[in-house]
């Protein structure tokens, strides 16, 4: 299965929308989940069912357990085994919904098995990767940015202009999502009045309606001031409280901020990664920097410290790897 994100972007979410609706707020009254865990489950069906669609099935009544397969061998190219098997839950969940809902007369995804997690060390970018890509991001909003005064100035008003304010959008995202460690969820979940300009920190929804308070420093800062001041204004719904919007102005998904990141991966010419990579390797560098372990247990949101661990292990890793190169008698 090969899909552009131009084809995602593009496809027309119609004949998934009052069935996605409709689960949704099933979700919600019979299942007691978080906001956050129901906008993880919706954006997971959501995205499956628009790259179903941009392969030419358009209807639920003709999903089969190969397409739902298909869609998945496609999502593990850039996904770690644990995101994988989220969404494995997400679709079986919504398609055993969907047939007890008597919208399809069978389930597709009744056989269809949770990947094996198993233990596995996260991908992390180098601290030069990450510069590197937040470097261009901030290049590329800045150059967005002149042109979006240059527009106003001439009183011109264009869908270059729209797509100058998401090339600020795609910086401002990277910038948080680097910034913090958060969860891709979590940011997609923030809203503009979660944001304390004044403490630079960001109040975070997180895993089991559990908040959190996270600092984040200065790139982030004036990333978030450029969206807010002069981008968000141009392509946000006026309604929206949502801080980061998509597409159609409303609150931005999983999925655009998925290809957000692997489209400023490519441009930066750095390895290709997810936003949960630039979280590991937000957890990664603090902890090559000297920070407490229990401190980056906080700033992530893990319940258990032994989850945190993980990054221990990769730091260990790379040394091991530096030490091999320069070590004349490794």
């Amino acid at each position: 299965m090969t899909v552009t994100d131009a084809q995602i972007r593009t496809a027309d979410p119609a004949p998934w929308h009052d069935a996605v609706e409709q689960y949704r707020t099933w979700l919600k009254v019979n299942r007691g989940l978080s906001a956050n865990t129901v906008h993880s489950y919706c954006d997971d069906v959501e995205e499956c069912l628009t790259i179903l669609s941009v392969s030419g099935v358009h209807s639920l009544s003709r999903v089969t357990l190969s397409d739902i397969r298909s869609w998945l061998a496609h999502e593990s190219r850039s996904l770690a085994r644990s995101s994988l098997a989220r969404k494995t839950v997400s679709v079986r969940s919504f398609f055993a919904w969907a047939h007890r809902a008597h919208l399809i007369d069978n389930d597709p995804a009744e056989g269809l098995a949770t990947p094996k997690q198993g233990t596995f060390l996260p991908t992390v970018l180098t601290i030069d990767q990450a510069r590197t890509l937040l470097d261009m991001a901030d290049h590329e909003a800045r150059q967005a940015d002149d042109r979006i005064i240059q527009a106003s100035h001439a009183d011109q008003s264009s869908t270059a202009t729209r797509h100058d304010a998401e090339v600020i959008g795609e910086a401002a995202i990277a910038e948080l999502l680097y910034a913090t460690g958060m969860r891709v969820g979590e940011l997609t979940g923030i809203d503009i009045h979660d944001v304390d300009r004044d403490r630079q920190s960001v109040l975070v929804h997180g895993k089991g309606n559990k908040d959190r308070i996270v600092p984040f420093g200065d790139p982030a800062a004036r990333a978030l001031d450029l969206w807010e001041q002069q981008a968000r204004p141009l392509v946000a719904d006026a309604k929206c409280p949502a801080l980061f919007v998509g597409e159609r102005g409303k609150r931005i998904n999983q999925r655009e901020v998925r290809a957000a990141i692997h489209h400023l991966a490519r441009q930066a010419n750095v390895p290709d990664i997810s936003p949960h990579a630039l979280r590991h390797s937000a957890a990664t560098h603090m902890l090559d920097g000297g920070a407490d372990l229990r401190e980056v247990q906080e700033l992530l949101g893990h319940a258990s410290l032994v989850t945190t661990q993980r990054y221990t292990h990769v730091s260990i890793e790379q040394m091991r790897e530096k030490y091999a190169r320069a070590f004349p008698r490794a």
